[in-house]
């Protein structure tokens, strides 16, 4: 007997991580996703909303749903990561202008119209800045509150990828990120501590490129993702952060987690956007979340890599 698939919303700001994490999601036959949603963050909302329309023009899956949401965070300027991504938020693809529309209803309207018509309990996947969910929160509580859960990828323990102290997606809109974590909701945090230790590298690139259209484009796309990782990093290859929040969705066990305590720091100048988790259950707080803590990169990239062949 087949098991049912578990529908879930993609909450995204392609980028070139969103963008194949999207094209995982379509490939995988335990996953339904119901729709997607955009956010400003990798680039401009008008951007991310047409990257998301780009990407499933391109895979013919122009009937899943795409609604924008925040064009600008809960309380903080803008700022857009072009420096990783590029002009248009998916540089080095060759993906065409989209021809369709997003729906009319705000993002937030929309996830929760689809939350409450889901005849199964719905997961939320939010894979940029949290300004939606947390906007969701706030304006729909019946809706968030019948979420199944959230498994989103931001954070880390230790490590930064905007500053030493912050990931890029709680940085950018750390007021929301803390209510967020702060929802009672369950929340699975997919960061850098895992998304850095499962890197794609040129073989498996070049094993996509031989594979179709879409393992071409996600071939692509990591090119031009990887030149940045080696340039910062000094990385042979690029971490598919956004992919692996959707990998641990239907994949139960790539990733290890642990229940632990977590609160973003919204005060400081230094640590604005950082992820403060209890690893070591040092403040006494209950746990408010499951976080990553380990992977297997090979188990993940073998998956990425069969299903995006598959499209």
């Amino acid at each position: 007997m087949t098991a049912p698939r578990t529908p879930i919303l993609l909450d995204c700001d392609p980028g070139h991580d969103d963008a194949i994490a999207l094209l995982l999601a379509l490939a995988s036959p335990e996953l339904d996703l119901l729709g997607v949603t955009t956010v400003a963050g990798n680039q401009t909302v008008e951007k991310t909303t047409a990257n998301a329309l780009r990407v499933l023009e391109f895979v013919d899956r122009a009937d899943v749903p795409v609604a924008a949401g925040a064009d600008r965070p809960l309380a903080r300027e803008l700022v857009v990561a072009a420096y990783v991504h590029g002009e248009s938020g998916l540089d080095g693809s060759s993906l065409p202008p989209p021809q369709g529309a997003a729906v009319e209803q705000h993002a937030v309207d929309f996830l929760a119209e689809a939350i409450r018509g889901s005849d199964r309990p719905v997961t939320l996947v939010p894979v940029g800045p949290l300004t939606n969910v947390a906007l969701l929160l706030a304006r729909h509580p019946d809706a968030a509150g019948a979420v199944e859960r959230i498994v989103l990828m931001g954070g880390s323990i230790a490590e930064g990828n905007v500053t030493p102290a912050a990931e890029f997606n709680i940085w950018a809109d750390p007021e929301a990120a803390w209510r967020v974590f702060r929802s009672r909701l369950p929340v699975t945090m997919i960061g850098l501590d895992v998304t850095h230790k499962a890197l794609m590298t040129d073989a498996h690139a070049d094993r996509l490129r031989a594979s179709g259209r879409a393992g071409r484009l996600v071939a692509e796309l990591y090119d031009f993702f990887a030149g940045f990782h080696r340039e910062t990093y000094g990385f042979e290859g690029a971490p598919i952060h956004d992919a692996v929040a959707v990998a641990h969705v239907l994949r139960p066990g790539l990733v290890e987690t642990l229940p632990r305590h977590v609160d973003v720091d919204c005060e400081s100048r230094l640590c604005r956007g950082r992820t403060v988790v209890d690893l070591w259950r040092r403040t006494g707080e209950e746990p408010n979340a499951d976080v990553g803590v380990g992977i297997d990169a090979e188990a993940f990239l073998e998956l990425l890599c069969d299903r995006i062949a598959s499209l």
